[in-house]
């Protein structure tokens, strides 16, 4: 899936390029040489999270007993939210930009946990679902790698960190991630010059470099039985696929 939409954005820019045999009339010609401007940005994203299994554990009930089972959590689809947000751009050289945008990201993860020793009455694994809410305040600071104009387009690559915070409050569900996170971000993007504004779709992929699960949250479930649930994951990294317009 990643790979196909690089390749279909590279495909499109080459194209763009192959047509544009002749120069046309430029809007916003100096717009770039401004030493700091500022904008808007709209978009949707689409989280994940990869786990990490802990595969058999030993549980403890109630009586002194102890069981070993196996439990299994994943991700089992994307779920698609908005982003909103503000950029600085501070313009460095003529292909090299720095860019602050912090943006607000309103999303969700939704999670299936199989139980593989505990089975239904049709023999098929006993299965728990959340649908975690997750409202990221991003801060990212990234590098824009800008190619030549030509015309009224300019393709570019983009790479930076970007710190989040986790606003979504704690609940009793199984799994809560830490308030805080750190992304690793790379994309793809290209500025389109338009008479009145420069209108700038991009599309990035953020990795977290930490583990997000907040590992204190299982000794804070009323619901013992639940904790079997938490505790089948080890470790967590998020990940988002962010599709962002700015308006410049």
């Amino acid at each position: 899936m990643t790979k196909k939409t690089i390749t279909i954005l590279l495909l499109l820019l080459t194209a763009l390029r192959g047509l544009a045999q002749e120069r046309t009339i430029q809007h916003k010609p100096y717009i770039d040489l401004r030493p700091l401007h500022f904008g808007i940005l709209v978009g949707m994203n689409m989280q994940d999270i990869e786990f990490k299994n802990v595969g058999p554990q030993i549980i403890t009930y109630d009586d002194g007993t102890t069981a070993e089972k196996t439990i299994v959590c994943d991700q089992d689809r994307w779920n698609s939210g908005f982003s909103v947000g503000v950029l600085a751009d501070l313009r460095l050289n003529t292909h090299l930009n720095l860019r602050f945008t912090p943006t607000m990201h309103f999303g969700s993860k939704h999670l299936t946990f199989l139980n593989m020793t505990d089975k239904t009455q049709e023999g098929r694994p006993v299965e728990m679902t959340q649908d975690m809410k997750n409202t990221y305040l991003s801060f990212p600071l990234d590098l824009k790698f800008s190619a030549e104009r030509w015309n009224n387009y300019r393709p570019y690559l983009m790479a930076g960190v970007n710190p989040m915070l986790n606003l979504t409050s704690k609940n009793q569900e199984y799994i809560q991630l830490k308030r805080a996170d750190v992304f690793l971000e790379v994309g793809i993007g290209c500025d389109f010059y338009l008479p009145f504004f420069k209108l700038i779709p991009e599309l990035k992929f953020c990795y977290s470099l930490s583990d997000a699960l907040d590992h204190g949250h299982a000794s804070e479930l009323k619901d013992v039985n639940m904790r079997q649930y938490t505790n089948a994951v080890t470790s967590g990294h998020s990940k988002m696929i962010v599709l962002t317009f700015y308006f410049e």
